[in-house]
């Protein structure tokens, strides 16, 4: 008997094969997980070592800084020379604001800044600031009674071998003719504003401090203010440091020179250098 060939697999049940499979296929990416879009890197830190005085005004240029977006400011502040050491030791850090030129060139000499980064930011003006309201400032000079005025009491500034007020005030006092009188008088402190609280407590009757930070201590008042040509005109250098791998701290730089950080530092009582 003659057996029939095969029958070959229909046409109707290969349409239907591929029909369930590409079902199921829809169904597994219908199922599959969505795939959730991968988070914006975040930026990173920018990290400042600035002068104390500088306080108030930069925390509130940070501010506006962080509305607009930009990376965090972590800020260290202390004397620029307390800082500059710091730095030279190796302390990391992506810039450095000082309130002085000695200590930025110093660091230049080094070789541990970007001298096409560097720019002068701001200006300031040295006062002499007392406890109590003795009613208009005038300008001090040679027949101001500066020792009288102490009383036997300390004059509060800033270490005049290092902290940038305490050479400024220094250099003012012997300009004017008033140093050897007071000299031995003098209470050092660590920094501008250390030298402020002093005044603040009533630990020392009377202080040489920065006009900004007269400003930011409503117990204190200026007492007098020095000529801007007593001592060497007080200016904020700023500068990106040569071992800073950030990215940002360009884009930090150019905020703090920019329109809206000047008028910033401006209602704070700073003069804007910086254009």
């Amino acid at each position: 008997m003659r057996l029939s060939p095969r029958p070959a697999r229909s046409a109707t049940f290969s349409r239907r094969g591929l029909g369930h499979l590409a079902a199921a296929l829809a169904i597994g990416l219908l199922s599959w997980p969505a795939l959730a879009p991968m988070p914006a890197r975040a930026q990173e830190p920018v990290t400042v070592f600035a002068a104390a005085s500088l306080k108030n005004a930069l925390d509130a240029v940070n501010e506006a800084w962080a509305a607009e977006g930009g990376a965090q400011a972590r800020v260290s502040y202390a004397a620029s020379s307390a800082l500059a050491k710091q730095i030279a030791s190796g302390a990391p850090a992506d810039l450095f604001i000082s309130a002085d030129e000695d200590w930025m060139n110093d660091l230049d000499g080094k070789g541990l800044i970007r001298p096409e980064t560097r720019t002068d930011l701001l200006g300031n003006r040295l006062v002499l600031v007392s406890a109590k309201d003795e009613g208009t400032p005038g300008g001090i000079g040679p027949d101001y009674d500066l020792k009288g005025k102490l009383s036997g009491g300390k004059l509060a500034m800033g270490a005049v071998d290092s902290v940038p007020a305490g050479k400024y005030g220094k250099a003012a006092l012997e300009k004017i003719g008033l140093w050897d009188s007071v000299k031995d008088q003098v209470a050092g402190a660590e920094n501008v504003r250390a030298a402020l609280l002093l005044v603040s407590r009533g630990e020392a009757p009377l202080g040489i401090v920065y006009e900004t930070d007269a400003a930011a201590d409503p117990d204190v008042h200026i007492a007098g203010r020095f000529p801007a040509d007593s001592h060497p005109p007080i200016v904020y250098p700023a500068a990106i440091l040569k071992d800073s791998k950030n990215t940002g701290a360009a884009d930090y730089l150019a905020f703090l020179r920019s329109k809206k950080a000047g008028a910033i530092f401006s209602a704070h009582g700073f003069s804007v250098l910086s254009k």
